[in-house]
């Protein structure tokens, strides 16, 4: 997800996306232990999705 498009939605779709991203490296975090986790490089991603979001948000807050 781009940083363009992130600031694009509005503050109750930033919260939910950010629900769901955590969630989603809840259950990717999940399937590495346990060995079922076809694409590591997923983790990174969602990490990083992450990170953007909460810049945004910080951002956003302070401004």
């Amino acid at each position: 997800m781009k940083a363009m498009e992130i600031r694009e939605l509005g503050d109750q779709d930033l919260d939910a996306k950010l629900l769901d991203l955590s969630e989603t490296l809840f259950n990717l975090r999940f399937q590495h232990k346990a060995g079922q986790l076809e694409n590591p490089n997923r983790m990174k991603q969602v990490k990083r999705d992450i990170a953007r979001l909460k810049t945004i948000k910080r951002q956003r807050d302070i401004g």
